[in-house]
């Protein structure tokens, strides 16, 4: 009884935190980068590229943020530590975000993130990436665990290349219930930072196999 009280507590203030559904960002956005179609034969090791964070990027770091500090803070002595330990390593907001930039760094010669394109556009970079990502972790009304990461690619004069993506989504049983002991409910938990590694695998895959195709 004592772990479904905490747990309640849990819900009632992950129930605060708001879950980005938004769908992908379009690259547009910014009306800029046209997506004309270059080759994907311009991809190469030895180029620099540019990055920059989609607005949905952006948002969902703030969703993760939130969630990651409501486990760590939140109702404080009231949550069994496995639990609460779940909750923190499987919202990780760094996780994807430092993944991903060390992809990109491994794949090319050097990699910058810019604040806009302006700045970017200035700097001349061989490549430019538009880096979207999207999280969707555990609450009361969703059971529904969702990791997506995509990298769309445009050459030096802002024509689309291609993209490397890296999606998995899972169902989890509910950890919203009475009969279920500490350890079980924390390793249900932790399947939240199973599906982000999963997705970041395909991710590395999916651009190791585009630059190679370059």
């Amino acid at each position: 009884m004592r772990t479904f009280i905490q747990l309640a507590l849990m819900a009632l203030m992950l129930g605060t935190v708001a879950i980005n559904n938004a769908a992908l960002a379009d690259d547009l956005r910014t009306g800029h980068l046209l997506p004309i179609g270059a080759s994907v034969e311009s991809l190469q090791h030895a180029q620099s590229v540019g990055v920059l964070l989609s607005d949905n990027t952006r948002d969902n770091l703030g969703y993760l943020e939130r969630y990651h500090d409501m486990a760590l803070n939140g109702a404080k002595d009231a949550l069994d530590g496995r639990i609460r330990q779940a909750f923190v390593n499987s919202s990780d907001p760094e996780l994807a975000i430092d993944w991903l930039m060390s992809s990109l760094q491994g794949t090319f010669l050097s990699v910058t993130v810019y604040d806009n394109l302006d700045a970017l556009v200035q700097a001349h970079p061989d490549v430019v990436v538009m880096l979207d990502t999207h999280n969707q972790l555990l609450t009361p009304r969703n059971d529904v665990v969702e990791a997506r990461f995509v990298a769309r690619f445009y050459d030096a004069n802002l024509q689309y290349i291609a993209k490397a993506e890296g999606s998995v989504h899972k169902q989890v049983p509910s950890v919203w219930v009475h009969d279920k002991a500490a350890p079980e409910i924390a390793a249900q938990i932790e399947q939240q930072r199973d599906v982000q590694l999963d997705a970041l695998k395909q991710f590395d895959a999916s651009l190791k196999s585009l630059v190679r195709a370059g």
